[in-house]
């Protein structure tokens, strides 16, 4: 299969976000981060792939000491289209008893982040918080799941760029680009 060049995409989309923007956003998520957490080491779970530059960007802005771990879980597999949940690595880290804070790039209809978050509850976590870097404002978001923190709200359009993909292309682009609907 031929992927569609990335280039292409480009010239159908416009910028929503732009680098100067998430930088502010990330930092003061960092702060409120750090106010909820009061001190206390919580283990930051990052949801790879798509959350890896804004998960590397959140942990530089959080003074609180924190320990690390991530979780490989999917439904998109390259597409632009979710499916079954499939997970690809599950976390190591010990989470009984402790405050877990799981970082996505994307709260879209939530259900990758509420079945990892359920696993982690499952795994004896003390509370869970989420951390997006955006969220999709629409009506298909399913019951029992949002972000204590959030950097943005996009509209409910494909939106690629900063960590997400478009047909696994484009994550590394500083800036978050959604397609027009044409």
């Amino acid at each position: 299969m031929t992927l569609p060049p990335l280039a292409d995409a480009l010239k159908k989309s416009d910028l929503l976000v732009d680098r100067a923007a998430i930088d502010a956003a990330v930092a003061r998520m960092g702060g409120e981060i750090d106010a909820v957490l009061e001190g206390e080491r919580a283990l930051f779970l990052t949801v790879m792939n798509g959350a890896l530059m804004f998960a590397g960007h959140l942990a530089l802005a959080i003074r609180t000491d924190l320990e690390f771990d991530y979780v490989h879980a999917t439904r998109y597999r390259g597409d632009t289209t979710g499916h079954d949940l499939r997970w690809l690595r599950e976390p190591q880290a010990a989470m009984e008893g402790r405050t877990l804070l799981l970082v996505d790039d994307i709260l879209d209809e939530g259900h990758t982040l509420k079945a990892v978050r359920d696993d982690c509850l499952r795994r004896g976590a003390r509370r869970v918080l989420i951390a997006s870097l955006c969220t999709k404002k629409h009506d298909r978001l399913v019951e029992g799941i949002a972000s204590d923190f959030n950097g943005f709200e996009l509209p409910d359009r494909y939106v690629f760029g900063y960590g997400m993909d478009y047909y696994e292309q484009g994550r590394n682009l500083p800036g978050i680009y959604a397609l027009r609907e044409d």
